[in-house]
C-alpha cells in the first residue's frame, strides 16, 4: 500500500496557504483602526468604540447565499457572490438599528482553487467596505468528496452595535404611520430555486441567453449583487425616528413584513407605487406564476421597507435621497391583525 497523507486524501494544504496569501490584500483593505489582529490568527480582535453609546448592545446575524451560487458556478464568475453574503447579514442586523462592526466568512469546497477562493473573498471585502465594517476572520475548508466538482458554499456572520435606547423593534408602530420602500438591485438572493427551474429547466435557456426586456444576459442579471442599505439607512436614523425596518428576503412581503408589526396593526402596501424591475415581470409571465406567489417569493423591486411617523416622511425621504437612494412612499399602517394587505388604492 502506498503511503497515505493528507494530500493523497484530497486536501492540498499548500493550495490553502496560497489562497490565504491571495486573499490578504482584499481582507486588509477592510481593516479599520479597531481591528487589533492580523490575518491568520486563531481569533479576530476588534476594539469597541463606545463614544456616544451609553448602553451598548451587540447585534449578530448569519446567512448564506442559497442556490444563487449555482449561477456563479454556471458563469464561472465568483467576484460578486461574496457581496451577496455580506448583504444578507448586514441588512438583517440593520433592521434592529445596528451599525455593522465586523464580519467573518466561511467558504467550503471539494477541491480548493486559490484563485477562485480569492475572487470570492474579493467580493466579501467589497461588501464589507460598502457596509462600513471590517472582515476580521474566516475559514476556508477543503472537503474532498463532499461537494461536486467546482462547487462550494459560502456563509457569513456579522456583528453590529446599537445603543439600547435606539434599538428598532417595531413595537411603537401605530395606525397612520407611513411605509417607505427602498428599491432592490434585482432578484437579490432569494427565489433562485424557482428562477433556475423556470429559465434553465423549463425554458432551456443558458446563462448567455437574451430575453426581451433585459439589457443584459440572464446570467449577468441573476448575478447582480444584493444591495446593501447600511449607510443610507444609518444616515436617515440620525434625522428621524425609524420605527420599523423589514429586509425583504426569503418569504417576500408576506413573511417578512409581519415580523415588525405590533399585534393590533396591518400593513397596507399600495401596488403601483413603485416601478417593478423587468426581471420580475419576465419571471411571472414566462412561468405563469400567480401574483400572490410572486409576493411570497421575491422582493418585487423593494429590498427594504422603513416605517416612520407621517410627519417625518419628508425628512426621511430627503435624507435617503441625499444618500443616493430612490425611496418611494408605498404604504400605510392601519388597525388590524398583523396582516399584509396588497391594494391598488
Amino acid at each position: 500500500m502506498d503511503k497515505l497523507n493528507y494530500s493523497t486524501a484530497g486536501v492540498n494544504v499548500d493550495e490553502g496557504q496560497r489562497a490565504v496569501d491571495l486573499m490578504k490584500e482584499h481582507v486588509k483593505s477592510t481593516f479599520t483602526p479597531q481591528v487589533l489582529t492580523d490575518i491568520g490568527g486563531f481569533g479576530g480582535l476588534f476594539a469597541l468604540d463606545l463614544k456616544d453609546i451609553k448602553e451598548p448592545i451587540l447585534v449578530s446575524g448569519t446567512d448564506g447565499v442559497g442556490t444563487k451560487l449555482k449561477i456563479a458556478f454556471m458563469t464561472d464568475r465568483h467576484d460578486t457572490i461574496g457581496m451577496d453574503c455580506v448583504a444578507m447579514c448586514v441588512n438583517d442586523i440593520l433592521c434592529q438599528g445596528a451599525k455593522p462592526l465586523f464580519f467573518l466568512d466561511y467558504i467550503a469546497t471539494g477541491k480548493l482553487k486559490a484563485e477562485k477562493a480569492a475572487e470570492i473573498v474579493k467580493g466579501i471585502a467589497a461588501g464589507c467596505k460598502e457596509a462600513g465594517c471590517s472582515l476580521i476572520g474566516g475559514e476556508t475548508a477543503e472537503m474532498p468528496g463532499f461537494y461536486g466538482d467546482g462547487e462550494y458554499d459560502v456563509a457569513g456572520f456579522a456583528v453590529g452595535i446599537v445603543d439600547k435606547k435606539n434599538i428598532i423593534t417595531g413595537a411603537n408602530i401605530k395606525a397612520g404611520d407611513i411605509v417607505i420602500g427602498l428599491p432592490s438591485s434585482g432578484v437579490h438572493s432569494n427565489g433562485y430555486s424557482l428562477v433556475r427551474k423556470l429559465f434553465f429547466d423549463i425554458k432551456g435557456f443558458n446563462i448567455d441567453s437574451r430575453v426581451d426586456g433585459l439589457d443584459k444576459s440572464i446570467g449577468e442579471e441573476l448575478l447582480t449583487p444584493t444591495k446593501i442599505y447600511v449607510k443610507s439607512v444609518l444616515k436617515a436614523m440620525k434625522k428621524v425616528e425609524i420605527k420599523g425596518i423589514a429586509h425583504i428576503t426569503g418569504g417576500g412581503f408576506y413573511e417578512n413584513l409581519p415580523r415588525i408589526l405590533p399585534q393590533n396593526t396591518n400593513i397596507n402596501i399600495r401596488l403601483g407605487s413603485w416601478p417593478i424591475p423587468s426581471i420580475f415581470n419576465i419571471i411571472q409571465s414566462y412561468g405563469n406564476v400567480e401574483a400572490a406567489d410572486m409576493y411570497k417569493t421575491f422582493n418585487m423591486g423593494i429590498g427594504m421597507m422603513l416605517v416612520v411617523n407621517k410627519e417625518d416622511v419628508k425628512i426621511a425621504m430627503g435624507s435617503l435621497q441625499e444618500a443616493g437612494e430612490k425611496p418611494y412612499e408605498i404604504g400605510t399602517i392601519t388597525e388590524g391583525k398583523r396582516q399584509v394587505v396588497l391594494c391598488r388604492n
